[in-house]
């Protein structure tokens, strides 16, 4: 810190005292006592033996990360540490200090002061721009990912699409129609810098606009204003959004494939960015957004004849199955867990597609936020399927009771119990006679059984019941007083 404020200061020719007090919150008499300070003292003082801090015992887990990614955040480590170690109790303010103490000191550059811009009213503007991130770890190589940002000015919400292809103006189309989606509507107008995806040529402030999208943005509903050249401050809330993208929503992250991002932006979105507490709207963007500005946005319908772009809307299942749509969650097939899959809105309909396209579920899209929406039958786990087979045998052998069957079966073969109550099933599905209680109770009356056993017995079991009637030899009941504990619990542990 004391280092820091030196190298800003730079002797008189850096930033004044005040400057460096805003920038690095401290008070201006902190500030004066450091610049005070010979190199001898700053060198003593630091070479006094600090006291042990609370997050010496994550140090090793923390400078493994900035080993590997140096300029990863305060933010994005504090959210690795929490998940790696749940027990982890410590103030955000505490771990940026200790931080920052970790990372190799490196110059401080001048700060640049822009003017500020007053925010819009709630949807009025859509702040966007690209970026492009290189040598990302993809599929075992490095890549470069092309991606656009778009901000809402009043909330700050935030949508991001990537691509590995260079974006031209139908791919450009394609990002604002998943992005328009996304916010559930459009606002009045798009902010953009003077990229040729937007306009072609500029004379003396006189655009020419590329004609594709100005024909889409016209369809679409919204006005196109493009910055002066070199003016950053004019989309400054997207300029700062592309590099928290950067920083924490791409750095650090190793994906398999172009899905497995999409599906890992959307998330990111949901549960990070669009989450966080703004630093300059002290908000929530989500809740600014459901509270202010979804009901003032313009209704989307995208233009005849264009691509809907639903085949480009991704989502990552969580563990528990749920995907986020526009603010609601629902669910997928038990399989599709942690899976990315494909989404698309249609006819008030949720569609989810896997990733050849194929439907696996289907949901009627919900009004309002923060609703989950589940199919029972997406949670149709091994127990479930357990307790429906023997459900369905029972049906079968009634009225005969089939607890004792279920009990030496279960014994027999606890690993495959699923397995052999559906080969049990089956046996029965074919047999034309019923089955009698001698019998039952005669297969039963053994220490093991297996499905195939059962298929053998049962045929055999007529003969051997009329051998045993004429040889005066009892069928002996209730014998599986050994499976009690088997029998009377299995349904409440299947």
């Amino acid at each position: 810190m004391i280092h820091k404020i030196k190298a800003m200061y730079d002797e008189g020719h850096g930033q004044s005292i005040r400057g460096i007090a805003q920038a690095l919150r401290l008070s201006r008499n902190t500030v004066r006592k450091y610049l005070k300070q010979s190199v001898e003292e700053i060198n003593a003082g630091l070479g006094q033996v600090a006291r042990r801090k609370k997050l010496d015992d994550y140090k090793p887990f923390v400078i493994s990360l900035l080993q590997g990614f140096p300029n990863l955040s305060a933010v994005k480590i504090e959210r690795r540490l929490k998940a790696q170690f749940p027990e982890l109790d410590c103030s955000q303010r505490s771990l940026r200090r200790y931080v920052s103490a970790l990372k190799e000191g490196v110059c401080v550059k001048q700060p640049r002061y822009y003017q500020p811009v007053v925010d819009m009213v709630p949807g009025h503007q859509c702040q966007v721009d690209m970026g492009e991130l290189r040598d990302v770890p993809m599929g075992g190589e490095m890549r470069t990912v092309y991606f656009a940002v778009f901000v809402l000015s009043y909330s700050r919400l935030m949508y991001v699409v990537a691509s590995l292809l260079p974006v031209d103006t139908d791919a450009f189309i394609r990002m604002h129609d998943a992005a328009f989606r996304y916010f559930g509507g459009t606002p009045r107008e798009c902010v953009y810098d003077q990229t040729k995806l937007v306009v072609i040529q500029e004379e003396f402030r006189e655009l020419t606009l590329n004609s594709r999208f100005a024909n889409y943005a016209t369809h679409a509903g919204f006005a196109i204003r493009v910055c002066e050249g070199y003016d950053p401050e004019s989309k400054g809330k997207v300029e700062a959004g592309v590099k928290y993208v950067k920083h924490d929503g791409f750095y650090g992250e190793i994906h398999r494939t172009i899905e497995d991002m999409h599906g890992y932006l959307a998330t990111w979105l949901d549960e990070v960015a669009n989450q966080r507490v703004h630093g300059i709207t002290g908000e929530s963007p989500r809740i600014r957004f459901e509270r202010d500005e979804v009901h003032t946005l313009r209704g989307y319908v995208a233009p005849a004849g264009h691509p809907d772009g639903h085949e480009a809307a991704t989502r990552q299942a969580d563990r528990t199955g749920l995907i986020s749509w526009k603010g609601n969650r629902y669910s997928v097939p038990v399989n599709w867990q942690r899976q990315t899959v494909w989404v698309r809105e249609t006819d008030n309909h949720l569609i989810v597609l896997d990733v050849t396209r194929q439907e696996i579920a289907r949901h009627d899209i919900q009004a309002g936020k923060g609703a989950i929406v589940a199919n029972r039958d997406h949670y149709r786990d091994k127990a479930t399927t357990i307790r429906q087979l023997e459900a369905q045998i029972g049906e079968m052998m009634q009225p005969l009771d089939a607890t004792d069957l279920f009990a030496v079966i279960k014994h027999t073969s606890p690993t495959i119990y699923k397995d052999q109550l559906a080969g049990i099933r089956q046996i029965l599905r074919k047999r034309h006679e019923p089955v009698q209680q001698d019998e039952l109770d005669w297969i039963c009356n053994r220490p093991e059984l297996t499905a195939t056993q059962f298929r053998e017995l049962l045929a055999v079991a007529p003969e051997m019941m009329v051998r045993r009637k004429e040889q005066g030899i009892p069928v002996h009941t209730g014998g599986l007083d050994r499976y009690a504990g088997v029998a009377g619990g299995h349904h409440a542990h299947v």
